[in-house]
């Protein structure tokens, strides 16, 4: 019994369907006419407009920011400070492990 009411429905779409065709060819015409363009605004509004914006959406991302609290800056810092004398130190080591290898070789060989 479903498929009969569908069916129904199926023929009763395709009578009106004809009907609609007309109106819709009435309203492409009137549609087809060239609607007066926009001037576009000159360049220095434009670029400002664009600046403003990624200025709003700057300030919109910094505000999602979680910023570190004092006591964490400088704790970051200490080992930071730390981590460079480390490798400093390591550095001069090894400088100076290789300039008295190399010295020692020259007075071998010299």
């Amino acid at each position: 019994m479903a498929e009969k009411n569908t069916m129904k429905e199926k023929d009763a779409v395709q009578e009106s369907a004809p009907e609609n065709k007309p109106e819709k060819k009435a309203d492409a015409k009137a549609e087809k006419k060239p609607a007066k363009k926009e001037k576009k605004p000159n360049w220095f509004v434009r670029t400002g407009k664009s600046i403003g914006k990624w200025l709003h959406e700057l300030r919109l991302e910094l505000k999602k920011v979680i910023w570190p609290t004092g006591k964490e800056v400088l704790h970051n810092t200490l080992v930071v400070i730390a981590c460079v004398l480390v490798v400093g130190v390591c550095i001069w080591v090894f400088d100076w492990l290789s300039a008295a290898i190399v010295r020692a070789l020259i007075d071998l060989f010299a």
